[in-house]
């Protein structure tokens, strides 16, 4: 890791923590990627950028019905208050649905005691891919790497500030609202949303 300068990712877990056996980290999503309305299905995960020689991590949350990425936050701590953070974010501006599923890998960030308490409380579903199999979260993942590909490996972040524009450009002024997606009819999130709340 020190050779390719990639960050070291936390391992320790809070203070309280669910062990994350299968058991307790069920996939109950099992890459049924589509689902029928917006608020049903929520993905999440957080990935890591470089800003001069600190790294910073952004989290996401993304309907899986429009791929519209719902919430995002950057941190420099990849630990439970950013997940906590962004999904409050996500949940209140979403107006509190019902009946939602929120998927994410078994990282400690998602199996800690504060966030599957703040799960309960809002009575949201968890949903957790297998161990070590990305796959289970292949939308994220693909979000991420057009991130990457398309905005952050074009630029050298000097700043915070540089690292939060950019990102903010890149998901509400492209991602959501001008790229077409394929597994979407080639619409954007933003207009997959609005066709749904139209004829709804």
């Amino acid at each position: 890791m020190k050779t390719m300068q990639l960050p070291a990712m936390s391992t320790r877990k809070p203070k309280f923590s669910y062990p994350g056996t299968d058991a307790e980290c069920k996939n109950h999503l099992e890459q049924k990627f589509y689902p029928d309305e917006p608020n049903r299905v929520w993905a999440s995960d957080t990935t890591y950028i470089r800003v001069g020689s600190k790294w910073y991590y952004l989290c996401v949350i993304i309907d899986l019905f429009s791929r519209k990425v719902i919430a995002w936050k950057i941190s420099g701590k990849h630990d439970v208050d950013l997940t906590l953070s962004t999904f409050k974010l996500a949940y209140d501006s979403r107006g509190c649905p019902e009946n939602l599923l929120f998927h994410s890998d078994r990282g400690c960030q998602y199996t800690a005691y504060a966030f599957r308490k703040l799960m309960d409380d809002c009575n949201v579903l968890q949903s957790f891919s297998r161990k070590g199999y990305p796959f289970d979260n292949a939308v994220v993942e693909s979000f991420f790497k057009y991130l990457k590909l398309e905005e952050v490996k074009r630029h050298t972040y000097h700043t915070l500030q540089e690292l939060h524009l950019s990102v903010f450009e890149y998901i509400d002024g492209y991602y959501n609202s001008r790229r077409p997606h394929g597994t979407i009819n080639n619409l954007t999130p933003n207009e997959k949303e609005d066709e749904f709340f139209e004829f709804a």
